[in-house]
């Protein structure tokens, strides 16, 4: 009898400690939504081939044009890269759960997919902080430019960024790793995501709470209020110039920038903030715009930067007229 009970109390505490730390986690996608997962998955699939397609044509280009190997582009190809990063780590996975309803994924998975899109999506916005510089530099001090932004302090300060990322997000995984899962094991979510594994936490969170914020204001926050200080700088110096043409001509050297940090910043902040303070926001929406934060910019970037930028414009046009001759 002492036997069994024994052998009962062992199974029971293994039971808890699985229970507690589950090796696997449950995505169902979007809450309410599960009907129509498959519709969803379409247009999810066309916007992640276009950021594939995008971003690997821009990288290919500024790679093969010496001429575009200035501060401007290469920070731009380094925001492809993360750009590239974090929509690959999460797609992938929420098109197998749309497509196949395969939401299992093994916790050290989930920890990777947390610390790679939270760190890559810190570097964008380091990338967008250097590229608003570069633009500050060149507007405000043109003479100095080249002297100022040289190959060395560009590389230097994409380093500077990437370890900036890796740095501050790493503590996230551990501080996620041994928090007690005895709520549940499912995750309303198409992906995993640091505040999504809290909310079904079972132990006081508030501590790994305020670091998540402080994270988010020391780069996100840190980084947005730095850009819109350059563009004051900058919006000073524009409207000194002498005639409305030069004035036109400066401000369009910046739209690109300018357009690319709205596409990026919105969902951004709406994302962070309705999972922080807005309990009245319906979860479908939140996890639908959290998904267009992950995949939108990454298709927009490439094309408005095609788009508005002449030198990227001829380069891709001659390579595509290349291309077509040959075949």
């Amino acid at each position: 009898m002492k036997r069994k009970l024994r052998h009962l109390t062992v199974v029971m505490s293994i039971y808890n400690k699985s229970d507690v730390h589950p090796s696997t986690f449950i995505l169902i996608g979007i809450p309410g939504l599960e009907a129509a997962h498959m519709w969803i998955s379409i247009p999810f699939c066309m916007v992640y081939v276009l950021a594939l397609m995008g971003n690997s044509s821009l990288l290919f280009i500024i790679k093969t044009d010496s001429s575009l190997h200035e501060p401007m582009y290469l920070f731009l190809c380094m925001l492809a890269v993360a750009d590239l990063v974090v929509c690959t780590t999460a797609v992938p996975k929420l098109l197998s759960l749309f497509w196949f309803h395969d939401g299992e994924i093994r916790f050290e998975a989930c920890l990777t997919q947390i610390f790679l899109i939270h760190s890559c999506s810190t570097m964008e916005s380091g990338f967008f902080l250097a590229m608003a510089f570069d633009r500050y530099v060149a507007i405000c001090n043109p003479l100095r430019h080249s002297a100022i932004l040289t190959h060395t302090v560009t590389g230097g300060i994409g380093l500077a960024v990437v370890i900036r990322g890796i740095a501050l997000l790493s503590p996230h995984p551990f501080l996620l790793r041994w928090l007690p899962y005895c709520k549940t094991n499912i995750i309303s979510h198409t992906y995993c995501e640091f505040m999504a594994l809290i909310k079904i936490a079972c132990a006081e969170t508030s501590i790994r709470r305020a670091y998540s914020l402080i994270v988010a204001f020391l780069t996100g926050g840190v980084d947005f209020i730095l850009i819109i200080c350059s563009y004051v700088l900058i919006l000073n110096t524009v409207f000194h110039l002498p005639t409305k043409d030069a004035r036109l001509k400066t401000l369009g050297t910046c739209g690109s920038h300018v357009c690319v940090i709205l596409v990026s910043y919105t969902p951004a902040f709406f994302s962070f903030l309705t999972h922080r303070f807005g309990h009245k926001v319906a979860p479908q929406v939140h996890i639908f715009v959290a998904n267009i934060y992950l995949l939108v910019p990454p298709m927009v970037n490439p094309i408005i930067y095609g788009v508005r930028t002449k030198k990227i414009r001829n380069r891709f046009l001659k390579v595509f007229r290349f291309s077509k001759h040959t075949n």
